[in-house]
């Protein structure tokens, strides 16, 4: 993730707009969907005691690069894609998302790479038609298979969770999309984004006016060519060029045995979602004996310490427990890694920061 998944409810299949009893019954299936974007944490890395989630803002933001890739926010409201489908929990709930809301595993919400933040869409898994509506507030997932991150309760919801992936279709609601934006420019925050959409889905309020697109630039009209010279009677065209042989073309068979958007793990399974930023290595060689960029959360006297850090920070990555000598004494590292980037590596230390491991930092090897 960059600074950059949901309680089984009844399946939010609706189209807008809607009329008499069914937009009844609309308004009160996304305000089911959407009832959580306002709650606060309540559990697991919250703040104690907070009864209001941070009101974040209005944000498209500029290009970045991560691990290698260069990814350009653009607001837009008609994105419709299909790809694989992932979700984050524990390691980032009560943390802080990429347009400054506090992150609520049991919010329907989501993170995408580059759509504007919040925005609305309804994301359906093709392997079993179960549907679910969520709030774009956070950036990710940034392995390149994957288009849309979910929360925990939007991931349940879909029926995903113990399969950490699934086939989906992404489809952004136009009008609901706007109004988020026209509240979140206004000051308000997820619950009144929520409130917002369900006013919307039940005719109480007016759907927003689309953004114009502008009018295409009018094309020139052809200009004739210039008459041919004359040529004189004793003009001799140079001689035609021999033509060039043919270019032979090698045809290279597609891979066999693997499924269009399968992810690329051989084991089949599903990492966590900022291991996804790791470089592809073999299970049997320890971190200590690779190169590239690690995060570093940690170096222990004892083992046992080193361990119980490892366990704490799992939801981040790959953690692992390399022994190395400093000044005549052994000490226990606890690193993250490797990534490809300093870029890659410094998104988890910096999440590891905000989650509360101060220490976390980024080294190479």
């Amino acid at each position: 993730m960059y600074d950059v998944n949901i309680m089984p409810l009844a399946l939010v299949k609706i189209g807008f707009p809607l009329s008499g009893a069914l937009r009844l019954c609309g308004a009160a299936a996304l305000l089911a969907s959407l009832a959580a974007c306002g709650s606060s944490s309540k559990g697991g890395g919250g703040t104690p005691g907070s009864s209001v989630a941070q009101r974040g803002t209005y944000k498209v933001g500029q290009p970045y690069k991560i691990d290698g890739v260069t990814y350009t926010p653009r607001e837009t409201f008609t994105l419709n894609e299909t790809g694989t489908a992932s979700w984050y929990g524990p390691g980032f709930h009560g943390k802080s998302t990429a347009n400054g809301e506090r992150y609520d595993q049991a919010d329907r919400t989501a993170a995408h790479r580059t759509l504007q933040m919040p925005a609305i869409v309804r994301v359906t898994n093709l392997e079993n038609g179960r549907s679910t509506v969520v709030r774009v507030n956070d950036r990710g997932p940034f392995a390149r298979s994957r288009v849309i991150d979910l929360s925990r309760t939007a991931a349940e919801e879909i029926d995903m969770v113990g399969k950490g992936t699934a086939r989906v279709r992404v489809e952004q609601l136009q009008a609901e999309s706007l109004a988020v934006k026209d509240v979140a420019l206004s000051g308000g925050g997820p619950a009144e984004q929520q409130q917002a959409v369900a006013q919307l889905a039940s005719g109480s309020r007016a759907a927003p006016a689309p953004t114009p697109v502008p009018a295409p630039a009018p094309v020139p009209a052809p200009v004739a060519a210039p008459p041919p010279p004359i040529m004189q009677a004793s003009y001799e065209p140079p001689p035609a060029p021999a033509p060039a042989p043919p270019t032979q073309t090698v045809y290279a068979p597609p891979p066999r045995n693997v499924p269009f958007g399968a992810p690329r793990s051989a084991s089949g399974d599903v990492p966590p979602t900022m291991a996804s930023l790791s470089a592809t290595t073999s299970t049997a060689t320890p971190s200590s004996q690779l190169s590239g960029f690690f995060v570093q959360v940690g170096a222990f006297s004892t083992h046992e310490n080193a361990e119980r850090q490892r366990s704490a920070v799992r939801s981040y990555g790959n953690p692992e427990v390399s022994q190395v000598s400093a000044n005549g004494r052994d000490v226990y590292r606890v690193r993250l890694g490797p990534y490809t980037t300093q870029d890659a590596a410094g998104i988890v230390a910096d999440r590891l920061k905000r989650s509360g491991y101060g220490d976390a930092r980024v080294v190479s090897e």
